[in-house]
């Protein structure tokens, strides 16, 4: 079931202030590392999958593919191949999925954009993620060489993200280290990122 966003948490509120009227559902998306033991339904997480699915894409050619682990086993062969930091906190999470892009357009061209559509999925990922209640973090510290040949991934498809998912759990299960950086981080000023005309 859909959870409506409509209002900035109060876990958010301290820590992020948009400048310009947005909708709370980009300030209440954030990428914790504690994660709670509780199962992500079948349903929940199908649901994430498909709204990946209808990011936009040049051509239509849609690039991305989601590996998915979810079952003891699944999740040991993911946990082998992330790196030793992130294997700290993500081998807590209920689900694991590899976002990866096919390089090559269906008629064997180059795909220019696969990178930048693969992107855009995750970002429809994670805010669908937000949408039913569940966190998304994205794991760029992994072994793309030992992913690639453990899931038996064409050659010709590049290796992004792992992609955390569950439901969010308490700091206080994390490394004190690591409790510090688990707040909602802030973003630059707008100023800093647009730039009108030309940049100068």
């Amino acid at each position: 079931m859909t959870h409506i966003v409509e209002q900035i948490s109060t876990e958010v509120q301290s820590h992020r202030n948009a400048e310009h009227g947005v909708s709370s559902l980009f300030l209440n998306r954030w990428s914790p590392r504690a994660f709670d033991s509780r199962k992500v339904a079948d349903e929940d997480l199908n649901a994430i999958l498909e709204a990946a699915h209808w990011a936009p894409s040049s051509f239509n050619d849609q690039p991305w593919r989601f590996v998915v682990a979810k079952t003891e086993e699944q999740l040991a062969v993911f946990h082998n191949f992330l790196g030793e930091f992130n294997q700290i906190w993500a081998t807590k999470a209920p689900v694991l999925v590899l976002v990866a892009s096919d390089t090559k357009r269906e008629n064997g061209d180059p795909n220019g954009a696969h990178a930048f559509d693969a992107g855009t999925a995750w970002g429809y990922l994670a805010l669908e993620a937000t949408l039913k209640g569940l966190a998304a973090h994205a794991i760029g510290g992994f072994d793309r060489q030992q992913a690639k040949a453990a899931l038996n991934l064409p050659e010709q498809f590049e290796l992004h993200a792992v992609i955390a998912i569950g439901y969010q759990g308490d700091k206080s299960s994390l490394p004190a280290p690591i409790q510090e950086r688990e707040v909602p981080s802030g973003r630059k000023s707008l100023s800093e990122v647009v730039i009108e005309g030309s940049y100068k």
